[in-house]
């Protein structure tokens, strides 16, 4: 049976994507790797820095030590480690934003990235800037920070969460093509912002998991 180890720096994405990587892999086990103080330091230094680089790193290493076979990395924040991690370990190790980025960049020159932290803009935009480059496609990006939202959510206010992340979406929504959802967590407004929009709406969770899924089903000495 293999082993999905899903390393999350919030507990919200923790039960639905669990839920969704049990159901798309029915034969695999899941390890869930939590570690909030993550995404914390990054908010108190604006930036990712290099000892939440370090500490992720070895929570990839605990993973494979635990016998996982491939790891998920569902922080948007910190998926630029995920470069670094590969070079680290035998085992492939996913980020959950890669093939989103890739199909919103395929499907529009136009992008608007919504994000309820700083710390996630940046990375999704340069993501999204990257997979540009990679395709031969010139892609402009609109930024849509929304914020306060995320001071909602930990407060337990979903309601003004999504509120907020509605209005960003309407903000940026004349001026782009299609619009990114730049962390896991605000993946249930995607029918909600399609609808207020009429946009395009991309998150990340389905993407992420159908990749995990590709590697599993091709074998995993294969993906390694």
């Amino acid at each position: 049976m293999a082993k999905i180890a899903a390393v999350y720096t919030g507990a919200v994405l923790v039960a639905p994507l669990s839920k969704m990587l049990k159901e798309a892999l029915p034969g695999c086990s899941v390890m869930n790797v939590l570690d909030d103080s993550l995404i914390a330091d990054c908010i108190a230094a604006d930036k990712l820095t290099k000892d939440v680089t370090r500490r992720l790193c070895n929570i990839y290493q605990i993973a494979y030590e635990a016998g996982a076979d491939c790891i998920l990395n569902t922080c948007s924040s910190v998926g630029e480690v995920v470069e670094i991690g590969r070079k680290l370990l035998p085992i492939p190790i996913v980020r959950i934003d890669d093939d989103m980025a890739k199909a919103a960049v395929e499907s529009a020159s136009s992008i608007g990235v919504i994000a309820t932290l700083p710390t996630t803009l940046g990375p999704t935009v340069r993501l999204i800037r990257s997979w540009a480059d990679r395709l031969g496609k010139r892609v402009s990006v609109v930024e849509g920070l929304a914020k306060g939202a995320f001071s909602a959510a930990t407060a337990g206010d979903a309601a003004t969460h999504d509120r907020l992340i509605g209005e960003a979406a309407k903000r940026i929504a004349c001026d782009c093509d299609a619009i990114v959802l730049a962390q896991g967590s605000m993946a249930q407004m995607e029918k909600a912002l399609r609808d207020a929009t009429g946009k395009p709406i991309y998150s990340s969770p389905a993407f992420g998991i159908a990749a995990v899924k590709a590697i599993i089903g091709g074998g995993i000495d294969d993906a390694r």
